[in-house]
């Protein structure tokens, strides 16, 4: 019985380790998660991406996220995280992989590019269990958004509802807005109830 258990532990952790190199994973992240050996870990490695795993160190400041964009993506894929923790009731892992998921679909369905990797998403929560970062509410719009930890916590606005003067303004971001408006322009027009015709 012992030995069918641990043949089914040793499954779910292959599954783990899978699921996260499929993600972007880097070898740090997979042994500090994993109780697999290094080496059938780069074998696995190898095996899904077809590359042996880049070297390297992981980031490592907590700055980063304090950058405008990165600000409002690391703060959307935290409180995604933080909702599988503690209301869906999922492991750490599963709430990370999930989580990141869940990010990446919501960016795709918004047509914005991903500021976050696993990595940066896998450190943003040890940056949090570590108590370097915390979750400030907003006083505009009630949500919270990531922050240092002992910055104020009272009258603070996120990054959403002031962004700096130069906030998309790139190229990149306004092919992307132009596509959006062509997107708009092409919907189908719907009457309302009141005789509003509104966008579909």
């Amino acid at each position: 019985m012992s030995t069918r258990r641990s043949l089914t532990e040793d499954a779910q952790e292959v599954f783990r380790a899978i699921a996260l190199i499929e993600l972007g994973a880097r070898m740090q992240v997979l042994e500090s998660e994993l109780t697999l050996s290094r080496d059938r870990m780069i074998r696995l490695y190898r095996e899904i991406r077809g590359v042996s795993p880049p070297k390297g160190m992981l980031p490592f400041s907590a700055d980063w996220y304090m950058t405008w964009l990165a600000n409002i993506h690391a703060s959307l894929f935290y409180n995604t995280y933080l909702f599988l923790r503690n209301e869906a009731r999922c492991s750490h892992l599963d709430a990370l992989t999930k989580g990141f998921r869940l990010y990446l679909e919501h960016c795709r369905h918004s047509g914005a590019e991903p500021a976050l990797d696993l990595t940066r998403a896998w450190t943003l929560v040890r940056f949090f269990d570590a108590d370097i970062l915390q979750l400030t509410p907003c006083c505009r719009c009630g949500g919270k958004f990531v922050a240092h930890r002992h910055d104020l916590q009272h009258n603070v606005v996120c990054g959403a509802c002031q962004p700096p003067s130069r906030a998309g303004k790139t190229k990149k971001a306004a092919a992307a807005r132009r596509g959006a408006e062509q997107t708009e322009s092409d919907l189908p027009a719907v009457v309302t109830s009141d005789g509003i015709a509104e966008a579909a």
